[in-house]
């Protein structure tokens, strides 16, 4: 009996289980929450050098409009002069004008959005206008390094261990933030919080609690909790326009969740792992009678059995000496770059939409619950690859077709390019919401863990990456750097979905177990061939020779 054939004892997804699985994907909205939180903390506003009030401007109307670009003082200018430049249509010559000019040392700040934000506090605009996108760079390196040591160390201490020190790292980085003062300070804490996050995305993804055939919509689920805490900071940042009061807000509630010590049991498939069958057995009969289930001890599968699994693991190396399983797993790894790129460079892009950053923030969260929404349906019915390869293309396509509204176009089209960002981060949800299920069911049993512990690395490396793409309109001046940021998007997703064209479908069979299963699974075999498999071990013969038919 294999460890998933404790359901039918237990209950598949009972009262319990759900219990649970709401109490673990709680922090997840507020991880979402931390992860988008720079949007508003970091937001810069219209801004224009405060030495432009000595200036007499007795003629100009009293609603005049900052421009963000002003980052000179220019002298010896009249002031009849220096109303008809400001005030031109063509904004863009206040920065070059040829006349003497000092840097400027002090701004004012546009606080139609906000009343401040670290941004104001600190002038990180003009020569310090990338210490903004640092800054959100530092979340992500701690992120990845959270996303990739504590997972480490969950599997050495034990899952329910590492969830509450993430929880006591979350709350320990995220409310000291409201109290900084320093941009060093700033960046260390949000380092913090990436880790912290980094950690609980690891131990608080919630498939090991219901059966096999039900995690697609549990994961699917997972997801919405991601994109409703979008929403949660959405609603707060509208409503809290002070960055200190917002972030403090939005990090109290977390301390809730150091109840998780009483109320969330230790993974049991750890426990299993690590020999401590009686500890599991103890919550598994819990679990069963909480489901009023009736049982028969012992409900975990025979120790020979397990250790006889066990022995069955090969080296992700082994997996790669197989060319097509080989080619498979670089357009894996290379998907999870992109998606992560796509996704979360979408998200720093809002505030280059133009509009209300509010409206622009919102939107694009119900794109992301549309497009896990979407999933749900079609991952059964159409299957994963055709659903993943769709919303790479249709995200792609979305976003390059911005090109010809932001270079052709005028302001009073830009929803036109804000509709087609809907598409793309719609497409890219899908993206994010299908790949993890699809790798899941690529990777076989024996290197599963390693295949995705890589691809999750290079998730992070695009997430890295992600921030310095909106960014460009600042180093590209003109018209490219406006339409930069959404091709590149647009250009690897397309890229992405071209080279998943090359992946078999994962939907009917079920899910391989052996190098074997994996290879039969790229023939497009059937699930009565991938019963009829087993791999001679050890793995030193060819693919053609290490395949047994029985």
């Amino acid at each position: 009996m294999a460890y998933d054939d404790v359901y039918r004892m237990i209950g598949s997804c009972g009262r319990y289980q759900k219990l649970i699985y709401v109490l673990q994907t709680l922090p997840v909205m507020f991880a979402a929450v931390q992860t988008y939180l720079s949007v508003f903390i970091l937001y810069v506003p219209d801004h224009r050098c405060s030495s432009l009030n000595s200036i007499n401007t007795t003629h100009a109307p009293q609603d005049i409009h900052f421009l963000s670009s002003r980052c000179k003082v220019y002298n010896n200018i009249k002031s009849e002069f220096l109303y008809e430049v400001y005030n031109s249509p063509e904004s863009s010559n206040w920065d070059n004008l040829t006349m003497p000019s000092s840097e400027c040392r002090s701004w004012e700040y546009d606080t139609a959005l906000f009343e401040n934000t670290f941004v104001t506090q600190k002038n990180l605009v003009c020569k310090k206008k990338l210490y903004r996108t640092h800054a959100i760079v530092a979340y992500m390196a701690g992120f990845t390094l959270g996303s990739l040591g504590i997972g480490i160390f969950s599997d050495k201490f034990g899952r329910k261990v590492v969830l509450m020190a993430s929880i006591a790292l979350y709350i320990g980085s995220s409310i000291p933030l409201s109290f900084v003062n320093e941009f060093s300070e700033f960046t260390v804490s949000r380092i913090f919080s990436g880790v912290s996050v980094g950690g609980l995305l690891n131990t608080c993804y919630v498939m090991e609690l219901v059966e096999p055939r039900m995690r697609m919509l549990a994961g699917m689920v997972y997801m919405l909790f991601w994109g409703t805490g979008a929403l949660l900071l959405t609603g707060m940042a509208y409503l809290i326009r002070d960055w200190r009061n917002l972030n403090l807000s939005l990090a109290l509630p977390t301390i809730l969740f150091l109840f998780y010590k009483i109320l969330v049991p230790e993974s049991t498939r750890w426990l299993v792992v690590k020999g401590r069958r009686k500890q599991a057995e103890n919550i598994l009969s819990l679990n069963a009678r909480r489901n009023n289930r009736s049982f028969k001890e012992p409900i975990l599968p025979d120790e020979d059995e397990e250790a006889q699994r066990d022995e069955q693991r090969v080296s992700f190396i082994a997996f790669c000496s197989y060319p097509r399983l080989l080619c498979n797993t670089f357009v894996i790894f290379f998907n999870w770059f992109v998606v992560s790129l796509v996704f979360f460079g979408l998200s720093w892009n809002v505030s280059n939409l133009g509009n209300d950053v509010f409206l622009n923030f919102y939107l694009t969260s119900i794109a992301q619950i549309v497009g896990f929404l979407l999933c749900i349906p079609l991952l059964n019915g159409v299957g994963r690859k055709p659903v993943y390869v769709g919303s790479l293309f249709m995200g792609g396509v979305a976003l390059l077709l911005t090109i010809f509204p932001v270079k052709y176009g005028s302001s009073d089209i830009e929803w036109i390019t804000f509709s087609l960002s809907f598409v793309g981060m719609t497409g890219s949800s899908m993206a994010v919401a299908t790949l993890f299920l699809y790798s899941t069911e690529l990777f076989p049993t024996v290197v599963r863990n390693s295949g995705l512990g890589i691809a999750n690395l290079c998730a992070c490396i695009g997430g890295i990456i992600a921030p310095y793409i909106p960014d460009l309109n600042k180093i590209v001046s003109g018209d490219i750097g406006r339409i930069l940021p959404m091709s590149i998007f647009g250009i690897f997703a397309i890229i992405a979905g071209l080279l998943s064209l090359l992946l078999p479908e994962t939907n009917k069979p079920r899910l391989p177990e052996t190098l074997g299963d994996a290879v039969l699974q790229n023939e497009g075999h059937t699930h009565r061939d991938m019963e009829m498999v087993t791999v001679i071990q050890p793995l030193k013969e060819t693919p053609e020779n290490s395949l047994t038919l029985q």
